[in-house]
C-alpha cells in the first residue's frame, strides 16, 4: 500500500538534522512508542508522527529519515505553539548526544560476547533517544508495572483516547486519531471507573495521581544529567521502585547504563543470551558488571542480534478485571 506524502501546512516549522555516522531513525525512537497503536505515536509508512507539549503549548511533529544509512538525514516538520522548542529539542530527542564512540573501539569490542558484537554489527544507527518529557514517560512506564505489555498497551491507549487532547492538526495534516498525553490536570481528572475500564489497579493509578501533583518538580529533572539526581528525584514519589527508573532514564536522559533489574523477562534473557542459561536480577548484574557504563547499550545489542531465549511452560496471561 503506497502512503501519501504528508500535506505540510504554511505556519509549520522546518529543520533537517544530519547524524554523524550511521543512523536509523525507527529503530531509535521506536522505544519511544507504547505499542503500535499508541495514539501520542504512530508510524505511517516512513511518517513518524509524534503529539506532546512543551513549555510553550503543544507540538505534533513529523519525522522522516531520508538517504542511506550511512548518509542520511532526518527532515522534521513541527506545528502548534510548541513547534519552537521542540525543534529545539530535536537533536537530543534524536540521540545526539548518545556517543557510541567508545563501544565501537575495536578494544572495547574485543571484550563483547559474541551475540552483542552481532546486534551492533547488524544495527549500527541504533541511537538511545533522550525525549526529556518525564510526566509523559513516568506515567506510561508505571502502566506496564507488573502487567503484560498488551495490558499496558491497551491502557495506555484507552486513557489517551479518552483524556488526551487531540494533536494540533489532528485529522487536517496529521492523521485523525494523533492525541496528546494527558496533562498534570487531566491524569488527576480520571475517576476510578475509568481506571477500572482501563485495566489499571489502584496501586498504579495512585502512583500516576502522586506524580500529577508532583509534575513541576519531575519536569525539571529533564534538565538534569542523568545520574543519582534524576534516579532520587523519582525514587522520591512512593510507588517508583528502581524497574520504574531504569525505564524511564533510559527514554528522557537516553541513558547508556540503566539496567531494569526486576523486569519479567530481562535476566533471564541476559542469562540465556551470555551463558546459555537463565538467572535472575542478582546473576544478571554480575554478568553485565564487566561492561559498567555502557550496559543499556550491551542489552540493547544483544536484542538487536535477534537471540531469543527458549521458552518453557505457559506465558504470563493478561487478567481483565473490568467485569469484576
Amino acid at each position: 500500500m503506497s502512503i501519501a506524502p504528508a500535506v505540510v501546512p504554511s505556519d509549520a516549522h522546518t529543520t533537517e538534522w544530519v547524524p554523524a555516522g550511521p543512523y536509523d531513525l525507527a529503530r531509535t525512537i521506536g522505544t519511544l512508542q507504547c505499542g503500535a497503536h499508541d495514539p501520542s505515536f504512530l508510524v505511517q509508512g516512513p511518517d513518524h508522527w509524534l503529539a506532546f507539549r512543551t513549555v510553550e503549548g503543544p507540538v505534533t511533529l513529523l519525522l522522516r529519515q531520508r538517504g542511506s544509512l550511512t548518509e542520511s538525514r532526518v527532515r522534521a516538520t513541527a506545528w502548534g505553539p510548541g513547534a519552537v522548542p521542540a525543534l529545539a529539542a530535536l537533536p537530543r530527542l534524536l540521540g545526539a548526544d548518545d556517543d557510541w564512540s567508545a563501544f565501537d573501539t575495536a578494544d572495547f569490542r574485543a571484550t563483547l560476547p559474541e551475540l552483542a558484537r552481532k546486534g551492533r554489527y547488524l544495527n549500527p544507527g541504533l541511537r538511545l533517544p533522550a525525549s526529556g518529557r518525564m510526566l509523559d514517560t513516568v506515567a506510561r512506564v508505571i502502566l506496564e508495572q507488573k502487567v503484560t505489555g498488551i495490558e499496558a498497551k491497551r491502557a495506555w491507549r484507552y486513557l489517551l483516547t479518552r483524556y488526551g487532547d487531540a494533536a494540533p492538526g489532528a485529522g487536517e495534516v496529521a492523521p485523525a486519531g494523533l492525541r496528546l498525553p494527558p496533562t498534570a490536570g487531566q491524569w488527576r481528572r480520571v475517576p476510578s471507573w475509568d481506571w477500572h475500564k482501563a485495566g489499571v489497579d489502584s496501586k498504579r493509578s495512585s502512583t500516576i495521581l502522586r506524580c500529577a501533583l508532583v509534575a513541576s518538580g519531575l519536569e525539571r529533572l529533564a534538565a538534569l544529567p542523568g545520574g543519582d539526581a534524576v534516579r532520587s528525584g523519582l525514587r522520591s514519589v512512593p510507588g517508583i521502585g528502581v524497574w520504574t527508573v531504569a525505564e524511564v532514564v533510559q527514554r528522557t536522559h537516553g541513558c547508556p547504563d540503566s539496567i531494569s533489574v526486576g523486569d519479567y523477562h530481562l535476566a533471564a534473557y541476559v542469562g540465556a543470551a551470555l551463558t546459555g542459561r537463565r538467572t535472575d536480577d542478582a546473576g544478571m548484574i554480575e554478568l553485565l558488571e564487566p561492561w559498567r557504563g555502557q550496559r543499556q547499550r550491551v542489552v540493547r545489542s544483544l536484542y538487536s542480534s535477534g537471540f531469543r531465549k527458549p521458552t518453557f511452560g505457559p506465558r504470563l496471561s493478561p487478567e481483565d478485571h473490568r467485569s469484576r
